[in-house]
């Protein structure tokens, strides 16, 4: 990892632990000690690592292919961002200051520290071989980044929105990076020689709040003029995870950072032996954007392989069929010229499905043929542009799909996300305008209590008072007309996720910038792969 990379990094994960005047003031008296250190530092060594079975587990591929270290070079960031900018123009300086702190976090934290506003499209493409700035902006979150993040306060709303501390004290040279490994003095030797940074063996590395201060995160609803109305809980898998039964039994890491199960050593250089190596793959659920990245890697300035970028997207796509949900159709029956069919909707995840980024959907979709295997009934089809038929939101950006216990016509479709509405009430996709959820039905964790969930995690619309939308899952009935039609029937019900939804796209549109309508044509020409298939099942009626 090189040295602008690191002190981005650790610049991210210090600047909201300083109040502005004291960062200002700190900066003023002297100059903010080297931070960070890029990536090629660490990855060196931390590279070329295989199991014994053959498998790649480099740290440095993994993470290069993954959404951490491409979190400046997303496609979708750099127009959302452009959008939010020409919304509100009188803060554009402020909020590309603060939506760098997750995408660009040492380049942004580095800036912060002069006492002034980092210019993110002035560090686009994300080159690594200009200044100091852009090399740390294209290092985006890396290694030095995470590992320097201290234990205070993690968990706690202080942490919350990268509240995480960071010791900025410490000379470069003698700053301490943490892992869950006790390093003997001959390798400490190395590393400080090498990384330029000193290891400490700290469990809190592997701690669900480490991950919760940035993937907990608020945004501000800003009104004319700048104006701040309000906040929204934009994302908060964090606490979701905490309102469910998995706060006390798996940690985020454990499924995001799947551990190795023989013994590994964590470096090509001196590696020794290690249990419970977790991978950096940062499984996560964004396997449009890696292929987005992987089909425009050289105008997007992406690093990474075609190979790594490809595999990281497989083992994507692989989790989310695997283990994100399951659905089931629990009862079928034909009576008096109508199909009455149960299906069950399983979120087998520690917190809502889908979470994060409210551009995410989940949808069931629902055929049945008759015996001569034609489509007599269909809800929930995906069209090759993206959008599901049936669905309000995609067919006009002011309405949205309610939430149904009961679904009798193809025009209603069941689809779990969240909807937010701007200070008149409007439906909006523009995060700074929204002040408000007026739907939100995404799957509950096991063990989510709708009746003592706080604010920022209830559900929102009618899903909140349906008995049969509980945690851990839904329950959604079906009442077809089937007429004259002849049986067997055969029911098929399947579960579909988008991570980037039709409506969340189309709208970027309008705009007219550069970083918009490229994203536009990406989209566009991917549109057709925007949506993976979870999980399925049938059953047959006489």
């Amino acid at each position: 990892m090189n040295k602008a990379f690191f002190l981005m990094l650790l610049t991210w994960i210090t600047v909201p632990c300083l109040s502005l005047a004291e960062a200002d003031r700190s900066a003023g008296a002297q100059l903010i000690p080297q931070l960070f250190e890029t990536s090629d530092r660490c990855l060196a060594c931390h590279n070329g690592l295989t199991t014994p079975a053959g498998k790649d587990v480099s740290i440095g591929s993994n993470w290069r292919a993954s959404m951490m270290a491409n979190a400046s070079r997303d496609p979708y960031w750099q127009a959302a961002l452009r959008r939010e900018t020409m919304d509100h123009p009188e803060a554009q300086g402020h909020i590309q200051h603060e939506c760098a702190a997750c995408h660009m976090p040492m380049a942004r934290f580095e800036t912060h520290a002069r006492g002034e506003e980092i210019e993110v499209f002035a560090h686009l493409p994300a080159l690594p071989d200009r200044d100091i700035t852009d090399r740390l902006s294209a290092d985006a979150v890396s290694c030095t980044m995470c590992h320097q993040i201290q234990s205070q306060k993690l968990g706690t709303e202080e942490s919350f929105t990268a509240g995480f501390v960071v010791d900025t004290q410490k000379a470069f040279g003698q700053r301490p990076v943490f892992g869950p490994f006790d390093v003997d003095a001959g390798r400490t030797r190395v590393m400080q020689s090498s990384g330029r940074f000193v290891p400490n063996r700290a469990t809190h590395i592997q701690d669900s709040g480490l991950c919760g201060s940035c993937h907990t995160l608020y945004t501000h609803t800003l009104g004319p003029g700048g104006v701040v109305l309000g906040s929204l809980p934009e994302q908060v898998p964090y606490l979701e995870w905490e309102h469910s039964r998995y706060y006390k039994e798996q940690s985020c890491q454990s499924c995001h950072m799947p551990q190795i199960e023989e013994p590994m050593p964590i470096t090509s250089v001196l590696g020794q032996p290690r249990d419970a190596f977790s991978r950096h793959a940062f499984r996560g659920g964004n396997f449009f954007m890696l292929n987005m990245l992987r089909s425009n890697a050289a105008p997007l300035a992406v690093a990474a392989s075609q190979e790594d970028l490809a595999g990281s997207a497989a083992e994507t796509l692989a989790n989310l069929k695997t283990a994100a949900a399951r659905i089931s159709v629990e009862d079928a029956r034909a009576s008096r010229g109508s199909l009455e069919i149960v299906v069950s909707v399983s979120n087998l995840t520690g917190h809502k499905l889908p979470t994060a980024y409210p551009s995410r959907r989940v949808w069931i979709h629902l055929s049945v043929q008759n015996q001569r295997e034609e489509i007599i009934f269909e809800s929930g089809a995906l069209r090759p542009d993206g959008s599901i038929v049936g669905n309000d939101n995609d067919r006009e950006q002011g309405n949205y799909e309610a939430h149904h216990g009961m679904i009798e016509s193809a025009e209603q479709v069941q689809i779990y996300e969240a909807i937010m509405a701007d200070r008149n009430d409007s439906i909006t996709t523009g995060l700074l305008n929204a002040l408000r959820f007026v739907k939100d039905n995404r799957i509950l964790p096991e063990g989510f209590n709708k009746e003592t969930a706080a604010k920022d995690v209830t559900p929102h619309g009618p899903c909140k008072t349906d008995e049969d939308f509980q945690g851990g899952g839904d329950l959604i009935r079906y009442r077809i007309n089937i007429d004259e039609a002849q049986g067997p029937f055969i029911i098929q019900a399947e579960l579909w996720y988008q991570p980037i939804s039709f409506r969340w796209a189309k709208n970027l549109t309008l705009y007219k910038a550069q970083e918009i309508q490229r994203f536009g044509a990406y989209y566009d020409a991917m549109s057709d792969s925007s949506a993976s298939l979870l999980a399925q099942d049938s059953r047959t009626v006489p």
